[in-house]
């Protein structure tokens, strides 16, 4: 009896027991190339409302009941390709799901890299001055599509220049200290090796440094981070090159704590889409590591991408009317080929040694050092050789030998004072139809005709060879499971040497090197120490001078991570000196020129902090806010470096306060997120050179002008939306909106000058102008299709309006209406004795002429597709695109041009119908393709 008790107790006990244990399905899911864990992974168990998203280790666990039985589990994450697994899920058991990877899609990374790299080669002005570069490894919807749809258009995110955002490879910064933005082309046709990037957008805390108002992006090229095998690609486009091949390898981590990985590239065309662009680059890259016992590891790095790159010029309307949108003055016929005359060429090779200590399980130190050093060329043509004749007078010059320099086209013509000369306006307009192109034969017949033998036309670079020392300490403690704290500090130091230097005399002995604008014999002299000097190949002339730059940063950080709510808080502080040393005495600046200039300091502090509210899983709230003072770039401190040690007057730092704010869903079929922003920049200064015509205070009316624009103050306020809707398992619907309104937001403080003097000018009217920051409004809307048998199909259609002309500063201050023949100015006091405006000046015509141009609105429509496929351990992948489908025609931008300073200047242009100093004007390229193949092993 007691026996048969005891059995039946301990059934019913067994029975509670059993009922009592938990089912549970947890797991973790890694990247499939670096086996790195991934964050925000959604989990989802297919045809049910059960999901959950991977921690920061990549791991997760379903909180709610999950269905027993065969299931299908899916994961998913925005730049990676979606997978499921079938699992079986017991009743009472745990299962553990250890071996699932996503891989990301890399064939839009690739091709976004690489048409940023080669576009931003592309000319002088910056066009591909965008922060999507930062963007291409984001996993938000809106940033992505920046990053693929809205670049071509040469959109800015929020309207911000690049120096706003820091890219770093292995913790050390890359952004130039002179302009402060990064060299993208510097690690191009390296897509295979760089593909592990660490990303924060926005004020969002890095543990790299304290970054920029929009983000740090950390290319991780440590030898131990790629798995083993090897890839092989190749390509070909119509965009700025013809063909590109990449081979890379990596070892993965072999015994005694050895890893490697390698890369060589070549990209090379004899012309882009636009006329005359030839590329011809290569590419290298090495990285080694070595394991030393449990905790430290030490990573050597190089990369090496030398590049020569042919660019394409800017262009009036009456040009592009007479040509087409692929013209190019640049380039003429030379012995049956196409010779640039304006080459980019840049040499520019990285190395870097990087230490890593794990001090302990939860604290790491990260100290690296690196050293990056070369060149970047400029070439151009000169036209202003001369010779001195039996008085010791210089005698010479040329003509302009741009084709489409204004005395050559049929406005100047039909501009004339006289009246219309249509005779000679139709001569030069068919010249130009049918040639239109840089006489390389003529420049060598005039040099070799030339008494003595000195060219008239040489062929020169602007160079710019700089070297840089970085060194920094990177702390990351993880004090406990809700606390992370980050910590570091900077020192960088760069020499950077500028002169111009004789590439080819065209047919010519020499080349007198002296301004032959000037009529003095002692301020024509380039070097006073080398008067009336002869130069020849390889020699510098013109200027020469050394920037130096010392720098030291630190910043500290606290992440606080919890159930409901994450925030952080940060804080940062940067001294930066800097100095000009003058290697030639300007004949012009006798005084200010040659030796070390005054040295000059700022310091700079930030702080920044912000929080995520997860109001549940699916509702999320983001606030983040910062303020932050830096020193302005090395190209806006010195007034006129090329000529003298003169610093902007009464330089400071940059003010930056930046706001921002999202709503964010997320579900397993639907993620989207809604931002507002608000930046406001202040006392930024802005420097630029011109020929101008019809400017007061200066001996002659027309001179080649320095203007210096100080105390800028800038606005930038808009919203982002991003969205994505996988409405079945293999398709998904995707939009992205992006609507700003990034203005001038105070009048600033215009001066010029000359060798003569200088003029204040006081305010230039320019608050409430439009900032020429690509378009304002963008939008986005398309779908991808991913099949299960591993090809995919997508299509977007984009929309672009509120695109604006850069509006020319000195016609918005007082030069615009003073009449430069009765206005007085008294250089030495420098003031204006007398104001007098011009008789004639009607106030609703001047409006008229100084109303900003807004550009048309456009569409896009952009392909692309690919399918992959496994042979035994291969893989093998194509994919293609074509962007601009339709063909649309559109300028992405374009800047007024100075030389009509005032109103009867602009005035009289403007009467003739078509201005001969019209705004210059890029337009975006037509239909391109690309189209890739690669083999990975």
């Amino acid at each position: 009896m007691k026996k048969s008790l005891f059995i039946f107790l301990f059934g019913i006990l067994a029975t509670f027991t059993a009922a009592a244990q938990e089912t549970v399905v947890k797991g973790s899911v890694t990247e499939g190339d670096s086996y790195e864990p991934i964050p925000d992974v959604t989990v989802t168990i297919e045809g049910t409302s059960v999901s959950t998203t991977t921690d920061t280790s990549g791991e997760f666990q379903f909180l709610q009941e999950v269905p027993l039985g065969e299931q299908v589990l899916q994961i998913s994450k925005n730049g990676y390709v979606s997978k499921r697994y079938p699992i079986i899920v017991n009743e009472g058991k745990t299962l553990n799901i250890t071996d699932m990877t996503l891989d990301k899609v890399v064939e839009e990374t690739d091709l976004f890299t690489i048409t940023l790299s080669d576009d931003e080669l592309n000319d002088d002005t910056s066009n591909a001055d965008n922060i999507s570069g930062l963007l291409q490894s984001s996993q938000d919807v809106f940033q992505r599509t920046a990053a693929f749809e809205f670049s071509s258009s040469f959109f800015r995110v929020r309207g911000l220049d690049s120096e706003n955002g820091s890219v770093l490879i292995n913790g050390i910064e890359m952004n130039k200290m002179y302009n402060g933005r990064p060299q993208w082309s510097n690690w191009g046709g390296l897509n295979d090796v760089l593909r592990n990037q660490e990303l924060t957008t926005g004020l969002k805390p890095s543990e790299y440094n304290f970054g920029g108002i929009l983000g740090t992006n950390n290319l991780n090229v440590r030898a131990s981070r790629y798995r083993e095998g090897g890839r092989l690609t190749y390509s070909s486009s119509n965009r700025s090159y013809t063909n590109r091949l990449i081979a890379s390898y990596a070892t993965g981590q072999l015994e005694k704590g050895w890893s490697m990985a390698f890369a060589a590239g070549r990209r090379w065309g004899n012309e882009g889409y636009q006329d005359g662009t030839l590329y011809d680059a290569n590419s290298f890259f090495a990285s080694i590591e070595k394991t030393i016992g449990e905790n430290h590891a030490i990573n050597f790095t190089t990369m090496y991408a030398p590049t020569r790159r042919g660019k394409s010029s800017p262009n009036t309307q009456e040009v592009y009317d007479l040509k087409d949108i692929r013209y190019n003055e640049y380039w003429g016929w030379q012995d049956g080929e196409k010779r640039n005359s304006r080459i980019k060429e840049i040499e520019e090779p990285i190395f870097m040694l990087n230490h890593y200590w794990d001090i302990t399980d939860k604290t790491k130190l990260n100290t690296n050092v690196g050293l990056q050093f070369g060149k970047i060329g400029n070439s151009r043509l000169d036209y202003n050789g001369t010779r001195l004749n039996d008085n010791g007078i210089a005698v010479g010059g040329g003509q302009n030998p741009s084709p489409a320099y204004y005395q050559k086209l049929p406005s100047f013509w039909v501009g004339q004072d006289a009246g219309p000369n249509y005779a000679q306006a139709y001569l030069w307009e068919q010249e130009f139809i049918n040639d239109g192109q840089v006489d390389w034969n003529n420049m060598y017949l005039h040099n070799l005709d030339n008494v003595g033998g000195h060219s008239t036309y040489i062929l020169y670079e602007d160079r710019n060879d700089d070297t840089q020392f970085t060194a920094n300490s990177i702390l990351t403690s993880e004090i406990n499971e809700n606390i992370i704290l980050n910590a570091g500090v900077t020192y960088k130091n760069l020499k950077s040497e500028n002169f111009a230097e004789v590439l080819d005399l065209l047919g010519g002995n020499g080349y007198l090197d002296i301004d032959s604008f000037e009529t003095n014999p002692n301020t024509q002299q380039s070097d006073m120490n080398n008067p009336f000097r002869v130069v020849g190949v390889g020699d510098k002339f013109k200027y020469n001078y050394n920037l130096h730059a010392d720098v030291i940063s630190g910043y500290a950080q606290a992440q606080f991570k919890y159930k409901n709510i994450d925030f952080y808080l940060s804080g940062s502080i940067t001294g930066t000196q800097y100095y000009r040393e003058g290697l030639y005495q300007n004949g012009a600046n006798p005084n200010n020129s040659f030796g070390k200039s005054d040295e000059v300091s700022f310091t700079g502090f930030g702080g920044k902090g912000g929080l995520t509210y997860k109001i549940t899983g699916k509702h999320l709230l983001e606030l983040n806010g910062g303020y932050v003072t830096k020193a302005p770039n090395l190209r806006n401190t010195f007034s006129n470096a090329r000529v003298n040690n003169s610093i902007v007057p009464d330089i400071t730092e940059e003010k930056i306060m930046s706001f921002d704010a999202s709503y964010i869903f997320r579900s397993p079929s639907i993620q989207a997120k809604l931002t507002g922003y608000y930046t406001k920049i202040q006392d930024a200064n802005e420097i630029s050179f011109y020929y101008a015509d019809g400017v007061v205070g200066f001996e002659d009316s027309s001179e080649f002008v320095n203007e210096i624009l100080q105390g800028v103050d800038k606005r930038h306020l808009g919203a982002e939306l991003g969205i994505e809707a996988q409405v079945l398992p293999t398709f998904k619907l995707k939009g992205a909106a992006a609507v700003g309104n990034f203005t001038y937001d105070n009048n600033p403080n215009l001066y010029l000058t000359s060798n003569e003097n200088r003029v204040n000018f006081g305010e230039s009217y320019l608050k409430d102008y439009k900032l020429a920051s690509g378009p304002q409004t963008a939008t986005s809307i398309g779908f991808e299709y991913r099949d299960p048998d591993y090809w995919w199909f997508g299509a977007t259609v984009n929309y672009f309006t509120n695109t604006y002309v850069d509006v020319a500063p000195l016609t918005r201050t007082k030069n615009f209406y003073l009449d430069p023949e009765d206005s007085v100015f008294n250089a030495e006091t420098g003031t204006f004795l007398t104001e007098i405006p011009f008789d004639d000046y009607d106030e609703g015509l001047a409006r008229e002429l100084l109303k900003q141009e807004e550009f048309d609105d456009y569409f896009t429509v952009n392909l692309i597709g690919g399918k992959s496929w496994k042979v035994d351990d291969y893989y093998i992948g194509f994919f293609a695109s074509v962007n601009n489908l339709l063909d649309e025609v559109f300028k992405t931008g374009g800047f007024e041009q100075g030389r009509n300073a005032n109103y009867r200047q602009l005035r009289d242009d403007a009467s003739n119908g078509t201005k001969v100093f019209g705004s210059k004007y890029w337009y975006g390229r037509g239909a391109t393709y690309f189209v890739n193949v690669y083999f990975r092993f």
